[in-house]
């Protein structure tokens, strides 16, 4: 866990992506990683998840590879078959968080108030995912939550964006923060790798000029 969050600290954004149709994982990974993001997280709202973790697995081994929306225990299993180094849940479910502690993958649950935190907190996790962040208070209530969990990593998820990632990333708790934008399902469904591309290095510039 400490490994992954370093190289997630140091990349700073990870693309949250929905694809519909496995194989536009090789030039999606392309797109972003050859400008910037070697990282992804590809989430079970579709059922073509577990293949294109394990596509893009083989296809480019030095991107860090998670698998997102995980609701259960066979998702889990399925996530670790396919290859990937890392789960992200959308709640906390102890379930799943037990179910890949038991079979060694790092899991990043979702939490959005002081009662879940303490939960993640009781079964060995500090490093969370705030989700849906902006619709739940955004910078103003992680900053009111980490006050009595200084411990506590946040990854904040859902309505970030190219205008306000920066000041989230503000924050020193915050490792790194989700975020679709350079990823929407209509860029994918349309095939636009180039733009997608240019979108992924425009943030990139913009973070690292943090």
């Amino acid at each position: 866990m400490q490994e992954m969050m370093v190289r997630l600290r140091q990349i700073k954004i990870v693309p949250v992506i929905a694809i519909e149709e496995a194989r536009d994982i090789i030039p999606l990974g392309h797109a972003l990683a050859d400008n910037g993001l070697p990282v992804a997280e590809i989430t079970f709202r579709t059922e073509s998840a577990a293949e294109a973790i394990s596509l893009l697995k083989a296809e480019r081994p030095d991107m860090l590879i998670g698998a997102g929306t995980v609701l259960h225990r066979e998702h889990v299993r399925q996530a670790k078959a396919a290859g990937a180094e890392f789960v992200v849940s959308p709640g906390l479910n102890p379930n799943t968080v037990q179910a890949c502690q038991q079979i060694g993958i790092p899991v990043i649950p979702g939490v959005n108030n002081a009662s879940t935190i303490e939960q993640a907190l009781e079964l060995g996790i500090d490093f969370v995912k705030f989700f849906p962040a902006e619709p739940s208070g955004g910078i103003a209530m992680i900053k009111a939550l980490l006050a009595p969990y200084p411990q506590l990593k946040v990854m904040p998820t859902g309505g970030i964006n190219i205008e306000n990632i920066r000041n989230y990333l503000a924050i020193p708790q915050i490792v790194a923060c989700g975020g679709s934008w350079m990823v929407s399902p209509q860029l994918i469904r349309d095939k636009e790798w180039k733009k997608i591309g240019n979108l992924a290095r425009e943030a990139v510039e913009w973070v690292d000029a943090c």
